[in-house]
């Protein structure tokens, strides 16, 4: 009996297996044993998806068993409305499900004892099958082609009859797109069958979620199914214009399952066992973190991708990194210049042989796996080579040195997986690096690695070809190849061959974008080559009404864009979508407010316009109500955060502006405005240390902003980062040409330097007394001699950048002018470093620019000269004490005399009197031999 169970899982999980390898590159046959009318099932609907014939599946014995024999579950009235189909999907389907898994035998007839753990298991897979053949359908429609006509409806067959047609159910694809709207984004664009995986969605959740009551899912069958939701889940982002914090959620949960279940080739074997080789259960393992690092990408997790992406490359055994040659880019280019390429090692049977380095003669020909093997390197539209021409002896050089292990990845033939690794690191690059053009000539080696390649699965050579595309179209030289390019590209996903059977293959493994998005590039193409009138029809076949507006702009017909919403919403007056672009249009408030009515309060698009117009119009409390409504609708959506920031900041609620800035860079670390409001709110709130790192942040991104360089400068001054704190002060002289001197900053800076400098002098008169005092008899006190000579080195060296720096900032001043204030600092600097020469010429001169006939009339400005007059004097009396001369002490006299001469008018202030009083000292300092 034992026996005959583990038989039973064993089958079970096979059929589990071949499920999965629909969608995995190349496999060996998996033999099944069949042990019920469950497992015939179940082949069948497999049978019909490893053929491609997804719709066959959905109407197939199987998909009648669950949904159309349920005596206790009767078929529901049809009709064309939301409310029909929101029955449909969402109660009779539910219900249908948990009536298969609990209490329909396999004859369908209504048994009272629940099955035993094995048919449980048995039916939850023969669910996922259906849920997977509807999900594989709707990628083929939307991602992968052919693009074929299929039934509106996923059970139209069961429904409505063998040869019967559910076009009339026009509602029905409006209830989906709202279901799938749900998650707080607008669709990008126009998508077809959208209740294929509306369906799919529900079967598969629901299915888990009996699993998970009965303690069934993971222990002996169906651990996969966290995996398909997973998948499920990542297109239904890719269908979204905006990230969904509801969806990121879900994936996190199934994805952490997945780890748990099937994470690594160890928990492959233990689950599978003898059904799967080594290889296969790599390839699986490779795969699934593959599409977890793809997963972390879609929403801007950078590092966690990273760590899939390793993990992917290393369990597929393959090593790169990026090198360089001599060769040549063009046709004609006589001198050979400096080329990144891939190099590396790819462990295996079948990938370590070398191929050759013959970048010229790649036939356009079928491979033995049928994958298509890749263009010719040469394209008629330009002289620019697909792939560079390397030096032969280079690359002999290159192979000698790198050794036997570590070739061009180009000479090699790879493995799916290993290709798709590397296509994965490319995107990382396109995510991680800065846009420009030093980061497309980073990601270019990646792409040319694969367009070497003599063979590649559809879907990698088709994400290659669009990486090519969006790197060509950059450049000048090539951009009419790029457009000839896409438009092969975008003909391709309509041609019948290859078959959906092998474009399935890797189609989860690699980020492709959806036949909407992918046209929706050509269409913005064709704008950027001039060509409008074409990108007209692409968009309005999409139904992208917000690039159809900006072309009609261009063309300057914006009333033909007005017109044509306004016709289409005669057709669908409850499509919230072109409200939403009527009101873009228009400028019209009411038409949010239409569309907010229609979607029922749920078009997170039109409550952020609401929200933007309230904060156009000065009414900041209300726009930052409508912004945390909107986004408690959807959390992903960076700009929404920075919105409601700014407008909380004008609402003077300081606390929810942070929250709001602190939440956008988050989702967006890259927002270096963000970074600055989230500094200079820590400024007001007088935390100096985290306005200090925010500034750090935001200056990383924004480093051509002088007011965030200057306030910068003050919080890292209040820290007592004495030294980041002046060369910000440099860089705001720099670009402000030194017209913006801080002179309160620099005035902080040499108080703190002259601080330590006494102090440094004191301590040596200190020391110098105590070692004296020893010296004379007292053995009592011990001087430690380290104390005298080791006092501190790092401080004494800080110390001593630092009064350079600030040196070179006020040479730089005092170069084009400066004015009073600039000129005494750059006195005391001098008097700081011991040269009272240059002191007194830098306060003669900050005397001088007090100077003038509103001196002595102005009581402020009289008691600065004062002061500076003071000073100069003192600095004459110490060079007279120091050089025994009287010629300075002449000098000061004259000058004071000259000063209470002139301010009588001031003779009641106490500068006047210490004017005066300063004026005997020097007299007597004369009268000394």
């Amino acid at each position: 009996m034992a026996e005959h169970q583990y038989s039973q899982f064993s089958s079970l999980r096979a059929l589990e297996l071949r499920l999965l390898n629909s969608t995995l590159p190349s496999h060996q046959p998996i033999p099944i044993t069949s042990f019920s009318h469950l497992h015939t099932l179940i082949e069948q609907v497999l049978q019909f998806i490893e053929l491609g014939q997804y719709t066959q599946a959905l109407s197939s014995n199987a998909a009648k068993l669950i949904f159309s024999s349920q005596q206790q579950q009767p078929l529901p009235v049809i009709n064309d409305s939301s409310d029909s189909a929101e029955y449909f999907y969402s109660e009779f389907v539910p219900n249908c499900v948990a009536l298969f898994i609990n209490n329909i035998n396999d004859d369908g007839v209504e048994d009272s004892s629940p099955p035993n753990g094995v048919e449980k298991l048995y039916r939850a897979v023969l669910l996922m099958a259906v849920a997977v053949a509807a999900l594989l359908g709707f990628t083929q429609c939307n991602i992968t082609g052919p693009i074929v006509k299929l039934p509106p409806m996923p059970l139209g067959a069961i429904v409505f009859g063998e040869g019967a047609s559910s076009d009339g159910l026009p509602e029905w694809e409006v209830w989906a797109q709202k279901e799938l709207m749900s998650v707080g984004s607008d669709l990008r664009a126009k998508f077809l069958n959208l209740q294929y995986i509306t369906f799919a969605k529900i079967l598969l959740m629901r299915t888990k979620d009996l699993l998970s009551e009965g303690n069934d899912l993971g222990a002996d069958g169906a651990r996969s199914i966290s995996w398909w939701l997973a998948r499920l889940l990542i297109i239904q982002q890719k269908l979204l214009v905006d990230r969904s914090s509801s969806l990121f959620d879900l994936l996190q949960v199934f994805t952490r399952e997945s780890i748990q279940h099937i994470g690594s080739p160890e928990k492959i074997r233990y689950y599978w066992a003898s059904l799967i080789s080594e290889e296969d259960a790599s390839a699986i393992v490779s795969m699934f973190h593959l599409e977890a690092g793809i997963m972390e990408l879609t929403y801007g997790r950078v590092d966690a991708s990273r760590v899939h992406f390793e993990s992917a490359a290393a369990t597929s055994r393959l090593n790169f990194s990026l090198s360089g040659a001599l060769g040549f880019r063009t046709l004609h280019q006589a001198e050979p210049k400096a080329q990144l390429f891939l190099v590396g090692s790819a462990d295996g049977n079948d990938c370590s042989a070398s191929l050759g380095n013959d970048f010229q003669n790649k036939v356009s020909t079928r491979g033995e796996n049928g994958f298509p093997q890749r263009p010719s390197e040469t394209h008629e539209a330009s002289d620019i080579l697909m792939t560079p021409r390397f030096l032969e002896d280079d690359k002999k050089l290159e192979c000698s040195a790198q050794g036997a292990q570590n070739h061009s990845l180009a000479s090699m033939q790879l493995k799916p997986t290993q290709q798709a690794v590397i296509l994965a690191q490319c995107l990382s690059i396109e995510k991680r690096a800065r846009s420009d053009e030093l980061q497309r000539w980073e990601m270019a080696p990646y792409i040319e690695a694969i367009d070497s390649q003599q063979s590649s699965p559809f879907m990698v050579q088709h994400l290659c070809d669009i990486l090519r595309i969006r790197w060509e179209a950059t450049r000048g030289r090539t951009k009419q190849r790029a457009l000839l390019m896409m438009d092969k590209v975008v003909q391709g996903i309509y041609d019948p061959y290859p078959g959906a059977t092998q474009r399935m293959h890797c189609c989860f493994g690699v980020n492709i974008p959806t036949v909407p998005a992918l046209r929706k590039e050509f269409g913005d193409l064709l704008v950027s080559c001039g060509l409008i009138g074409e990108a007209v029809k692409v968009y309005e076949d999409l139904e992208l009404w917000d690039n159809l507006i900006y072309c009609y702009r261009l063309m300057e017909k914006k009333a033909s864009a007005v017109e044509l919403i306004q016709a289409r919403l005669s057709e669908r007056p409850s499509d919230p979508r072109l409200w939403c672009s009527l009101g873009d249009v228009t400028n019209d408030e009411k038409c949010y407010e239409k569309a907010q009515e229609v979607s029922g309060n749920k078009s997170t698009r039109a409550q952020r316009a609401l929200a933007r117009s309230a904060y156009n119009k000065g009414e900041y409390e209300k726009s930052k109500d409508l912004w945390e409504s909107a986004m408690a609708m959807n959390s992903m959506y960076p700009d929404g955060w920075f919105a409601l920031g700014a407008a909380a900041l004008k609402a003077r609620d300081v606390e929810k502006a942070l929250d709001g800035f602190t939440r956008a860079v988050q989702l967006d670390p890259e927002n270096g405005e963000a970074w600055n409001n989230i500094a200079c709110l820590h400024m007001v709130k007088k935390k100096n240390k985290e306005a200090f790192i925010a500034f750090k942040e935001a200056l990383k991104l924004k480093r051509d902003s002088w007011q965030m360089w200057e306030n910068f400068s003050r919080v890292a001054a209040d820290i007592g980062n004495f030294s980041q704190a002046l060369e910000a002060v440099q860089k705001v002289l720099d670009m402000t040409n030194k017209k913006r001197i801080d002179v309160e900053l620099l005035e902080r800076m040499l108080q703190e330097l002259e601080l330590r400098t006494s102090t440094s002098h004191s301590e040596c008169h200190a020391l110098r007394d105590i070692s004296d005092s020893a010296e004379a008899g007292s053995n009592r006190i011990n001087v430690d001699p380290l104390t005298s000579s080791d006092k501190d080195p790092a401080r004494e060296r800080e110390t001593e950048h630092l009064i350079q720096l600030v040196g070179k900032i006020l040479r730089k001043i005092v170069q084009t002018g400066g004015d009073a204030e600039v000129w005494g600092l750059y006195a005391r600097w001098h008097k700081l470093k011991g040269d009272l020469a240059m002191c007194s010429e830098a306060l003669l001169k900050q005397v001088r620019s007090y100077q003038g006939s509103e001196l002595w009339k102005d009581k402020d400005r009289f008691t600065k000269f004062a002061h500076a007059s003071l000073e100069l004097c003192k600095v004459y009396q110490e060079i007279a004490q120091r050089n025994g001369s009287h010629r300075e002490l002449s000098a000061a006299e004259m000058h004071l005399k000259s000063t209470i001469k002139q301010a009588e008018a001031f003779s009641h202030t106490k500068e006047y009197q210490y004017i005066l009083a300063f004026l005997d000292e020097v007299k007597a300092a004369q009268a000394t031999p």
